[in-house]
């Protein structure tokens, strides 16, 4: 996910160079590419019922945020403007929060609709008292 934003964002950065009135749209599409990545990945994560994804996307939250910052700056200072070291302060403290923020929240709804969409009936009540077989005592 932090190469992702990080991509991303330099993105963004080479083409505000070269239109900086118009951007709305490109920055509108880059923001649907990164929520829907969370999204989707964690959705698939709790529909395969993994152990212990929500602290797992937590932590890539926590993670994504700063690496993206560093890889922004990195991007940014090879591909777009020559940008020093004194632009990673900003891109660890704002950037980084903003980048943990959209991992975080849509992995959170991922995860949520994933866990709905993957929950099957159990089959003791899915079938009627009548058509339940005969030789397996019920649990309870």
């Amino acid at each position: 996910m932090a190469l992702l934003h990080g991509v991303a964002v330099t993105v963004l950065a080479k083409y505000e160079v070269f239109n900086p009135t118009d951007k709305t749209l490109v920055t509108s599409l880059a923001l649907a590419v990164l929520v829907g990545a969370a999204a989707g990945w964690s959705a698939v994560d709790a529909w395969r019922d993994k152990p212990e994804r929500g602290k797992n996307w937590f932590i890539a939250a926590l993670i994504a945020g700063p690496v993206s910052g560093v890889l922004y700056v990195i991007g940014r200072a090879v591909f777009v403007d020559q940008t020093g070291a004194s632009e990673l302060g900003g891109a660890l403290t704002g950037g980084a929060a903003f980048s943990a923020l959209l991992v975080l929240i849509p992995a959170g709804l991922g995860l949520f609709v994933g866990g709905l969409i993957g929950r099957k009936a159990p089959e003791e009540e899915a079938q009627p008292a009548s058509e339940k077989p005969a030789g397996k005592p019920s649990q309870a």
